[in-house]
């Protein structure tokens, strides 16, 4: 028997120009005093700008000290200025790198100044209950951390980037409004579509798959197949653009409780050792590994690939390949120019605990072979 557990604190508005609704939101919640936390471009843009008229004043504060991978040194640096202010709510603004360094500072700070989030950061001390409450508003269709309870930090001086789950990270509300993602370049809006790809099929495969969970994946990956190409060939597709912030909230549902698996555990250090994008390196093994599970879990992922109309899962991974090629991406990594000793760091890196929800035993040999491949 399968026996599961399913539950989400957020609430969902999915609607184009949901961000007009923030200062009804705000006024319902009797909301006031918070802090933008915006990635730099909107700062540069005028769009936090907007977000703060929008708000009516109950916004006093724009923090945007936000690095494309958040760091903990930019949570620290946030959570002192909730601090200084005396914020009561935060709003995130942008992608996965507002919304995670958010959801950390809005905890931390209800700490003493001087706190730092390297004491949770992979570490398994448990975050406080305590925390302000959260509006998130993402930009672009890919990291679903709308509605996650999970924020994924990096220390660049100890060479870990990881996540931290903790309850406090869930948003009281999610703004998904697509009118935001048309401006979004076309390799950011392909690597954000199959970051939404490897989280919806990862929490499908994933050992602590769920029917719920399940059926948002396969809704998920039916509109990345669809309707990704189009919001990369054209950026003011509006149809496209919808459907790809649907599938990204749905594949954030769809992983949230399963958790991501092998592709995401490759990631981390993919990133972290070359500096890829968080949505390319996850795309770089997800191909490779569709075959590896193929016939794990009684087949479920052949017939994962049969739903999605493809005839098996190497059909499956053949369509992911050819649009990574197609929109650009990065499909290896022969320009670092590999030596031993960093082929062998990358292998044993990617051992991270993620890796152990994928349904096959992911072990040396194989990532050697898929990195050799890559090499």
């Amino acid at each position: 028997m399968n026996n599961w557990i399913y539950s989400q604190s957020t609430k969902i508005i999915f609607e184009t120009g949901a961000m007009k609704r923030i200062a009804a939101i705000l006024e319902e919640n009797q909301l006031k005093n918070g802090v933008l936390v915006a990635d730099p471009f909107f700062a540069r843009s005028g769009l936090a700008d907007q977000i703060v008229a929008n708000a009516q004043g109950k916004l006093i504060a724009v923090f945007s000290e936000v690095e494309p991978n958040p760091t903990v040194f930019n949570v620290n640096a946030c959570a002192d200025l909730l601090r200084d202010v005396k914020a009561e709510f935060v709003l995130a603004l942008g992608g996965g790198s507002s919304m995670d360094c958010a959801k950390a500072a809005s905890t931390l700070c209800t700490l003493p100044a001087g706190s730092t989030i390297r004491t949770y950061h992979g570490t398994g001390v448990a975050l406080p209950a305590t925390h302000l409450p959260l509006i998130c508003v993402p930009t672009t269709a890919g990291t679903g951390s709308e509605v996650t309870g999970v924020a994924v930090l990096s220390d660049p001086e100890l060479g870990k980037k990881a996540p931290i789950g903790c309850p406090n990270f869930y948003a009281a509300y999610a703004l998904i409004d697509p009118e935001l993602t048309v401006s979004v370049p076309a390799k950011v809006t392909a690597a954000t579509g199959l970051d939404v790809l490897c989280h919806a099929i990862e929490g499908y495969w994933s050992t602590g798959h769920q029917p719920i969970c399940d059926a948002c994946a396969v809704h998920a990956l039916h509109l990345v197949f669809d309707y990704l190409p189009r919001a990369v060939a054209d950026g003011h597709d509006i149809e496209a653009r919808e459907k790809m912030c649907e599938a990204s909230v749905i594949a954030g549902l769809a992983f949230n409780l399963p958790k991501t698996t092998s592709s995401h555990a490759c990631s981390f250090p993919l990133t972290t050792m070359f500096h890829i994008p968080h949505g390319e390196a996850c795309a770089m093994t997800i191909d490779y590994f569709a075959r590896v599970n193929k016939d794990a879990q009684g087949g479920r992922v052949q017939t994962l690939a049969n739903y999605l109309g493809f005839a098996d899962v190497d059909a499956m991974a053949d369509r992911i390949a050819e649009m990574k090629k197609d929109f650009g991406l990065r499909t290896d990594l022969k320009d670092f120019h590999l030596d031993d000793e960093t082929f062998d760091k990358l292998v044993a890196a990617s051992h991270h605990p993620n890796m152990l929800n994928n349904p096959v035993e992911i072990t040396d040999e194989i990532l050697r072979d898929m990195y050799g491949k890559m090499r």
